[in-house]
């Protein structure tokens, strides 16, 4: 057997090295002290919104598999009640699996808080952005926030149910990150476990109870309208309570259920490719309108 052997030239390969990977010079981090104002300031922001963004993401990562304990609205309703001697301080919820819901009311809620469209939006609308931004600007003032199920669930699980824009940017803020972290179904048995449906009253369980004494799981399509009709204003309206305001509600409701299409989970993953655009477009609609919100209020 022949073997070869080849000699390299030990010296040029090390002047190589040194030539295609010269050492790369860190500049220490400054102490606090040795700052400028600007600098302490920006270090000071960064850390912030740094803090911020990890304790929101846990807050999203747990709330994934754990509905919150209580929420902002529940501690409001809370001293509400207690400063007002002639208001009954109550706090009925039973938190229940989605599989223990009624597909009725789930049908009703998407139809009524998302145009249909649950499955194919990025937790935001166009369409309800568009007309809420357009009922907002002739009124100069916020009467309606075009929030959809996504962004109501961040606004009851993270945020006060206050109208003004640093709520509304916060709510978005939470809504893009559920939208990124967890299911559809996961959104909707969250939402329909917190949201209010009376004075005191959380959860789709806890109002079947309290209104028709039987299990979310087993309301009629007649009840799940009611109780759908309820969620817009639920400290005046509900089944108990019904005025003129409800009783539209629940007409318009009826009305948009007979061209209802159910849920079906299955489609959280085959999508309508018709549907797709809208609920693309929803969120494309959101950051531009935000970001000509403020070349606004800069330039003028």
């Amino acid at each position: 057997m022949c073997r070869i052997f080849i000699a390299y030239p030990i010296g040029k390969v090390k002047k190589n090295r040194d030539k295609t990977a010269p050492k790369v010079i860190r500049k220490p981090v400054r102490t606090w002290k040795a700052l400028s104002l600007g600098g302490k300031i920006w270090r000071v922001v960064w850390v912030a919104l740094l803090i911020g963004f990890v304790i929101s993401l846990f807050q999203v990562l747990l709330y994934k598999y754990f509905n919150p304990p209580f929420t902002p609205l529940m501690i409001k309703r809370y001293v509400q009640q207690k400063k007002d001697l002639n208001r009954e301080v109550r706090y009925l919820r039973q938190d229940v699996s989605i599989d223990d819901m009624s597909m009725n009311l789930i049908d009703i809620v998407n139809q009524s808080e998302n145009y249909g469209l649950f499955l194919y939006d990025h937790g935001f609308l166009h369409k309800a952005l568009s007309e809420a931004v357009l009922l907002n600007e002739k009124s100069h003032r916020i009467v309606w926030g075009g929030s959809v199920i996504t962004q109501q669930t961040a606004k009851n699980c993270f945020t006060f149910h206050s109208k003004n824009y640093f709520r509304k940017a916060m709510e978005s803020y939470y809504a893009i990150l559920i939208n990124a972290f967890w299911t559809k179904k996961r959104v909707m048995e969250c939402y329909l476990n917190l949201v209010e449906f009376g004075d005191g009253i959380y959860g789709c369980e806890a109002a079947s109870q309290y209104y028709f004494h039987h299990s979310a799981k087993t309301l009629d399509k007649n009840e799940s309208l009611m109780l759908a009709s309820t969620m817009i204003s639920p400290l005046h309206d509900n089944p108990f309570h019904q005025d003129s305001i409800y009783t539209r509600r629940y007409q318009m409701l009826t009305r948009l259920m007979q061209d209802n299409e159910p849920i079906t989970w299955d489609d959280e993953f085959v999508k309508d490719p018709d549907k797709v655009d809208e609920g693309s477009r929803g969120l494309l609609f959101f950051l531009k309108w935000v970001t000509k919100r403020k070349v606004k209020q800069i330039l003028y």
